[in-house]
């Protein structure tokens, strides 16, 4: 891991690496990874950076460059070697470290474990982690009942798993039926699971919000394949997950807001078909199948719509 380490800090040609900044990036790993009792001094340092640099070693074209009078940094004169063949660069590698800040969010929360072995293993094989600076939050409701269940579901989805799934409605109201998982939904902090139902008087498209499942078990039984819906345009003209029955079709839609509510409507459309008709006015237009999530959305505005 000290190797790997100082590999890293040697090609990366945007920073100067003074022994002493040296140092931390390998401790800081180090304890990341074993704790403190595992920290090197500054003398095991150069003993690693002489190992390197050795035929026996990694044969390594390590070279101080002196700067600003008796400063030194390291650094490798070939930019594409690494004694690991990496094939992240430094500039992969600063995007890395945005993206696992992204997933480690939801570090800690028990349906997420399967994130929390993807971000070790990214952590572990490039030497990075996430910064100790958290600069970005997301909207999160980690208390919504479900939540269990999104990586099986996920799992199951991706695997072409069939699934027995224990629903409840908001009226109590239990169903147990046998689901062929193809999508997974997030929306208003909600997840919706898309699939093949069946029923004895025929299989439909079912959409359950995880929320409202109570149990998934595996069934095993041959999946059934998705032919019936494109996923990618399948919510293109609603808002939300749900679709209305086939005989309501797309409308115009002409809202107007009041004076304070309309530049927030405008920077944050409700439909990605929305357009401005009437900017003095305050109206806007949009063109989808009215549904409940469309008037709850409505709604929500009060007396400014």
């Amino acid at each position: 891991m000290r190797y790997q380490t100082l590999d890293r800090c040697f090609s990366d040609f945007s920073r100067k690496y003074e022994i002493k900044n040296l140092l931390e990036e390998v401790n800081e790993r180090l304890y990341d990874l074993y704790g403190d009792d595992s920290t090197i001094k500054e003398r095991q340092l150069r003993e690693d950076i002489k190992f390197m640099r050795e035929r026996v070693g990694y044969d390594a074209p390590i070279q101080a460059y002196r700067y600003e009078g008796k400063r030194c940094y390291y650094r490798y004169t070939d930019k594409d070697f690494s004694i690991f063949k990496n094939e992240l660069t430094p500039k992969e590698i600063s995007d890395l470290h945005s993206t696992i800040e992204i997933l480690g969010r939801y570090r800690g929360i028990p349906d997420y474990a399967w994130l929390e072995e993807i971000v070790s293993s990214l952590e572990y094989r490039f030497g990075v982690k996430a910064r100790q600076e958290s600069v970005i939050s997301f909207e999160q409701n980690e208390g919504l009942r479900g939540l269990e269940f999104l990586s099986d579901v996920i799992d199951a989805a991706v695997n072409h798993q069939p699934l027995v799934v224990h629903y409840a409605t908001f009226s109590g109201k239990e169903f147990v039926s046998i689901l062929h998982p193809y999508y997974i939904k997030q929306f208003n902090n909600r997840w919706f699971l898309f699939g093949l139902e069946e029923y004895n008087t025929g299989n439909r498209i079912a959409n359950k919000a995880l929320d409202r499942i109570s149990k998934v078990a595996h069934a095993y039984i041959p999946f059934v394949r998705n032919t019936y819906i494109n996923f990618s345009t399948y919510f293109n003209n609603i808002i939300g997950v749900t679709h209305p029955g086939d005989d309501i079709k797309e409308e115009q839609v002409i809202l107007r807001f009041d004076k304070e509510r309309f530049p927030y409507v405008v920077s944050k459309p409700i439909h990605h078909t929305q357009k401005v008709i009437d900017e003095e006015a305050c109206t806007v237009r949009m063109v989808v199948r009215p549904n409940k999530e469309l008037e709850a959305r409505i709604f929500s505005y009060g007396p400014q719509v």
